[in-house]
């Protein structure tokens, strides 16, 4: 008699910072058990409705949204519209049958989660942020398993279910050894000059755009190459602005297509202080200053940072303070070699590369796979 393969649904998405670790997830799952089923369950008009598709995964959407700030109409069909997720929810686990399910987060992971609690059906959260959000900490006293990145998240989950992880990764997006040559070259730039690598994510952050334009020409003169990655919201405005006249040692580009290679070219790094880029630079091993972004729930890019602060792993420099010290602070952090090589040293400590395995072995698990 044929067993059946093991089938998972994995749910959650918005940002690339939840979507990014479901696929990790899903590709490590697919590698430990190639049979496996895997069905991803979004939320309608988000990322992950695109993403994961290109991924190689089938996708369903439910008709979910978040509170909306300021708006109380808009609000008003929230009710509604989480009840209608609820039912189709529990549909979609009575159609596919899964044995395990898997919440990232986001919004469509509430509605699935509670789904799979009312089914009986196991189910296993991984929670990138040190400060855990409202539907997980409410949905993790009845989980199976919680995977974290972070120490001390007994404040916000039950202990024994808790196993310290990591945040799984693109690998491609580290993989940075001896590609220092080949990143310079790639990007233009001079391999033997100290180079500081900026980057707010694929949008961009407006604060890190402000500071490094204002003082733009204090990096200049310091003969510091930038690798600047804009964001699509504000490369035009920025290009008009500087390109006529743009000195040599800048590179200003809205994405990055190829970032290990940007990674390995630079000798700082300087970002926001998402959970999965956290977990990225903690693998490339170099001195980082993190400029958390203050519009996320319950601030927890601030308390991502403060997990590397507490180690002496990276510097922080708060948003609000940003346009006026960020630039002097990194170049005193780049002319301090001691102290690069200590930040250096203490973050690639925190680094945990192969989270996707372990949570993938952990899934499989509760599946009850026996895993060799």
């Amino acid at each position: 008699m044929s067993v059946r393969p093991t089938r998972i649904i994995i749910s959650g998405g918005g940002t690339g910072g939840h979507i990014f670790p479901a696929v990790a997830i899903a590709n490590a799952l697919k590698r430990i058990e190639p049979d496996c089923e895997i069905l991803f369950v979004g939320a309608k008009g988000r990322m992950e409705m695109e993403k994961v598709p290109a991924a190689g995964y089938k996708i369903v959407g439910l008709n979910i949204a978040g509170m909306q700030r300021g708006s109380i109409l808009k609000n008003l069909s929230l009710p509604f519209k989480l009840i209608g997720s609820v039912a189709k929810a529990v549909g979609i686990i009575n159609t596919f049958k899964p044995d395990v399910v898997v919440g990232v987060g986001g919004y469509a992971s509430g509605p699935i989660l509670y789904a799979a609690s009312l089914k009986g059906i196991p189910y296993l959260i991984q929670e990138q942020n040190s400060y855990a959000g409202i539907t997980n900490k409410w949905l993790g006293k009845k989980a199976a398993k919680v995977c974290v990145a972070f120490d001390g998240m007994e404040e916000f989950f039950p202990s024994e279910n808790i196993l310290k992880t990591g945040n799984p990764v693109r690998k491609e997006v580290v993989d940075v050894v001896n590609k220092h040559f080949a990143g310079a070259e790639l990007l233009k730039l001079d391999p033997l000059k100290r180079t500081i690598l900026i980057t707010g994510g694929s949008l961009g952050a407006g604060t890190l755009n402000k500071s490094i334009e204002k003082h733009l020409q204090e990096i200049i003169d310091q003969d510091v190459q930038i690798v600047w990655q804009t964001g699509k919201f504000y490369y035009t405005g920025i290009m008009e602005r500087l390109a006529p006249g743009l000195h040599p040692n800048v590179r200003i580009l809205e994405f990055l297509n190829r970032m290990d290679l940007a990674y390995a070219a630079a000798d700082l790094i300087i970002s926001r202080a998402g959970a999965g880029t956290i977990a990225e630079l903690c693998l490339i091993k170099k001195p980082v200053i993190l400029v958390p972004s203050p519009n996320v729930a319950e601030d927890h890019q601030t308390k991502n940072a403060f997990a590397l602060v507490n180690n002496n792993a990276a510097l922080m420099i708060t948003d609000r303070s940003a346009e006026d010290t960020l630039v002097a602070e990194a170049l005193r952090l780049l002319n301090d070699k001691e102290r690069c090589e200590v930040f250096a040293e203490n973050i690639a400590k925190m680094a945990l590369p192969e989270a996707d395995e372990v949570i993938a072995n952990e899934v499989l698990i509760l599946a009850g796979k026996e895993i060799r």
